[in-house]
């Protein structure tokens, strides 16, 4: 079986390469030399699209960007991804050498699918063992009007967005359990309970309604645990519980507020924010119970909504001083990088990029982040104000 190294051309001489491999349709085997920046993500690889156009062409190179494989000057890229000759979404992939590395003509959905299928399958080729995300989904929050909301679910880029409830009340905090349930809070019946919602059948059942509020619910990688925010003890605290709220334990008891918890990727961990001592901080806990420990968040004050990525190196988070900021901050806490103004963090299965929301209260909308360049990328409002994301994984 062949190799052929291939060197990127614009490096960091500072940081120590990483090797991956891409195959060809052929199954050949190429070694591709990466290097990571300051913060050990790697550095994008050069490639120039040719061939597409309109709507294809933005789809495809923002697919490929948030995907590690950034588009530039034909002169300057290690691989040439071009558009077939046929009337269908059609692509093909070339080394600098000429060599044809993948090849695939897509039918049978709709334009932004057939996109994102090639996008994919490019990305899978030339990124090996990192996970693909183009053809993967958004839940979040949609305002249509004070104390009016509901759940939304759309491709990761705000493509083919269908409202999961038609309930005329108030949701909160959606967030997956897999790639075909929603946990939420909704006020359909009055008071703050947490429903599963399965996408498929839109089967509902509330599985948390204790007296008081119930919200913040957030499942387990694994799909079997559930945390969430109950204050049928007079106080906010962090409580964890099976899938369907069985098994309830109970893991803070503070007089002061809980929020936001969130599982680190193995489930051994959970991530939640506590004002125990005056402000608000990051703090993490096993599920079985114990002492919670403090996670610095040195540089970022006051951190809210923490999601942990997952390749369980960092947590993203909101940062609140005289206005809201994306950061991120090593898993085991530390200095904290801020990243862009906005807020409610959600990071993407590949552990590159995040979404998150930005803009004033009923008038924000869903941004992707591209962690290593910093880039942003708005996505398209949907009615009035969109906020809350979190990204499947």
């Amino acid at each position: 079986m062949r190799h052929i190294a291939l060197i990127l051309l614009l490096i960091c001489p500072l940081a120590a390469p990483v090797s991956f491999s891409a195959t060809t349709n052929e199954g050949e085997r190429i070694i591709i030399d990466r290097r990571a920046d300051s913060l050990g993500f790697l550095k994008p690889i050069p490639i120039n699209v040719s061939g597409f156009s309109g709507e294809a062409d933005a789809v495809l190179k923002q697919d490929l960007f948030f995907m590690g494989l950034q588009h530039g000057l034909l002169e300057e890229a290690m691989f040439l991804v071009k558009s077939g000759a046929s009337g269908n979404v059609e692509g093909h992939v070339y080394d600098r050498s000429g060599q044809h590395l993948f090849g695939q003509a897509y039918t049978g959905a709709g334009l932004r699918t057939l996109v994102h299928r090639l996008a994919d399958d490019i990305a899978a080729r030339l990124v090996q063992g990192v996970p693909t995300i183009a053809q993967t989904k958004v839940t979040f929050k949609v305002e249509s009007g004070i104390g009016k909301s509901e759940v939304y679910v759309a491709d990761y880029d705000g493509g083919n967005s269908q409202a999961a409830t038609r309930d005329g009340s108030i949701v909160a905090q959606p967030s997956w359990a897999g790639i075909s349930m929603l946990f939420y809070t909704s006020y359909r019946l009055g008071s703050p309970a947490i429903f599963s919602h399965h996408l498929k059948t839109g089967s509902r059942v509330a599985v948390a309604r204790h007296p008081g509020a119930n919200i913040s619910p957030a499942v387990s990688r694994d799909g079997t645990k559930l945390a969430m925010i109950l204050s049928k003890g007079g106080s906010p605290d962090l409580y964890a519980s099976d899938l369907n709220g069985a098994n309830l334990k109970q893991l803070t008891f503070t007089r002061e507020d809980e929020s936001s918890p969130c599982w680190s990727p193995d489930g051994r961990t959970i991530c939640f924010v506590s004002s125990a001592r005056g402000t608000p901080g990051l703090y993490s806990i096993s599920p079985s119970g114990g002492t919670p420990r403090r996670i610095a968040t040195t540089g970022a004050p006051r951190p809210t909504e923490p999601d942990w990525s997952p390749d369980g190196r960092w947590i993203a988070f909101t940062s609140q001083t005289r206005s809201f900021q994306v950061c991120i901050v090593p898993a085991q806490g530390g200095d904290a990088f801020v990243l862009a103004e906005g807020e409610d963090p959600s990071w993407a299965p590949n552990s590159r990029a995040i979404v998150f929301c930005r803009g004033r209260d009923h008038a924000k909308r869903l941004s992707l982040l591209d962690v290593p360049s910093r880039q942003v990328k708005d996505i398209a409002r949907i009615l009035e104000s969109n906020s809350q994301p979190s990204w499947a994984k």
